[in-house]
């Protein structure tokens, strides 16, 4: 006799067949990206952050850790960053990503490059141990790198922050507070914070040209930026009028993929290469 699927074939947990696929789905995933961290199966790719005012040169670039799954293709980090985030496996990728962004600047001496990472990763020991051979082998990196820490990761530790930020301000780091708006800043901590760059989440930008909310919103959040003396980058710049009236309302850089999508073959290399061919 044929056996009909029922709901009591469902495992515990789940209120439908659809669930159970989803977490099924995601289980698997999240399986490809800790065997992948596990045999750092990643690779940067490269984002580029413009002046406002002279957006033929990039002030610097942004490095974003991609994981590639085994048949290396990118698995898209929307599918895993919430599920690792907490985990050994995110502390993992948080050094992998400081690794390769501290040997591209080793490589590329004219470089300046901003990686992320998450607060969770303060004080982990072979975060720390990466960095610190990093800007012993060379003592141009501090000032060419940039660390970024989400607004919603900051606030999970605020004081550690303040104090971990201060110790490699003094080395030459900056810091950028990443996706701001998007999270629950207290600016009680704000202050106290000293990013040097402040990054407008790009749930503000999209459309700003034609959009008045996010005109005023996106002019208050650079105002506080100003009173802080933060630099201003405006994150997701997608279309020609936002670039243009962004820069009009005195934003400092733009990023986004106006001005080019993350890349895997960034300008430093195929200059490399045409200099290795010539």
């Amino acid at each position: 006799m044929e056996h009909t699927s029922t709901w009591a074939d469902i495992p515990a947990g789940h209120d439908n067949p659809l669930s159970y696929a989803v977490t099924a789905r995601d289980r698997t995933v999240i399986d490809m990206v800790n065997q992948a961290v596990k045999h750092k199966q990643v690779m940067l790719a490269f984002q580029s952050v413009v002046p406002a005012t002279r957006q033929s040169k990039p002030a610097f670039y942004e490095g974003l850790i991609r994981i590639l799954d085994e048949t290396g293709r990118i698995i898209p980090a929307c599918d895993f960053i919430g599920a690792i985030e907490t985990t050994e496996t995110g502390r993992v990728i948080d050094c992998l990503a400081l690794e390769k962004g501290i040997n591209t600047l080793s490589e590329h001496p004219d470089l300046r490059l901003s990686i992320n990472m998450s607060a969770r990763s303060i004080g982990y020991s072979r975060w720390g141990r990466i960095l610190k051979r990093g800007l012993a082998k060379d003592s141009t990196l501090a000032e060419r790198l940039i660390l970024e820490i989400t607004e919603s990761s900051a606030m999970l530790v605020p004081e550690l922050v303040v104090g971990f930020m201060s110790e490699l301000q003094q080395k030459g780091i900056s810091f950028a507070l990443d996706d701001f708006g998007a999270g629950y800043t207290s600016f009680r901590y704000l202050k106290d914070f000293f990013f040097d760059i402040l990054k407008i989440d790009g749930q503000f930008i999209r459309g700003i040209a034609r959009d008045a909310d996010n005109q005023i919103l996106t002019a208050a959040l650079a105002s506080i930026a100003e009173q802080f003396d933060m630099l201003t980058v405006a994150e997701s710049v997608e279309q020609p009028e936002d670039a243009d009236f962004l820069t009009h309302m005195g934003i400092d850089c733009l990023q986004g993929y106006y001005f080019g999508a993350p890349t895997v073959n960034p300008p430093w290399l195929d200059k490399g290469l045409a200099q290795a061919s010539a």
